[in-house]
């Protein structure tokens, strides 16, 4: 497991996440060492609205070139994830939420282009409910392990990303359109 910046306190840009992308695969990115552990599956919990853009569908194509898995999530506007990149790549396994009885959860996104659905949780009425998630205390540098509820597709997106590296796991030859 490896934790890849792409985006800051105040955003980014897409060349940055298309760089992330780029090196955690193991492709070159211009002024940074190559990656000695290139990622099989990538987890996105990120997105916005729009269309998927060049750069970000050609780090895609790279990452899955070089046998990545590309995971992201659905979106949580309860809307059509088409309308959110990178939901709407091609060639990524987008993920929608589920609520604790199995059914979408209120603010997912979905569509047709949702392939998958996992445990993203509905803090509406308890916050048990949502999932728990592992954060640091430390403002400036590192602190306490601690642990949040959350929801989202954000929360959703890493269930499928775990699946999918047990599956790489047990069977490594599998390519990216077998997962």
């Amino acid at each position: 497991v490896q934790a890849v910046r792409v985006l800051g306190k105040c955003g980014g840009y897409t060349s940055d996440i298309a760089d992330g992308i780029t090196w955690a695969s193991g492709g070159t990115v211009a002024g940074l060492p190559a990656n000695p552990t290139p990622a099989r599956v990538i987890n996105m919990s990120l997105g916005g609205g729009g269309a998927c853009g060049t750069t970000t569908q050609n780090a895609i194509n790279g990452a899955r070139s070089r046998g990545t898995v590309v995971v992201v999530a659905a979106g949580n506007s309860n809307l059509n994830a088409s309308n959110f990149n990178p939901a709407n790549c091609t060639g990524v396994v987008t993920v929608a939420a589920v609520n604790r009885l199995g059914g979408k959860s209120y603010y997912s996104n979905y569509g047709a282009i949702v392939d998958v659905a996992a445990p993203g949780g509905d803090m509406r009425t308890n916050a048990a409910d949502g999932i728990l998630s592992t954060l640091n205390s430390g403002t400036s540098a590192p602190g306490a392990d601690v642990y949040a509820y959350y929801q989202g597709t954000s929360m959703a997106t890493p269930h499928v990303a775990g699946v999918a590296a047990l599956m790489l796991a047990k069977n490594p030859a599998l390519t990216p359109d077998q997962v």
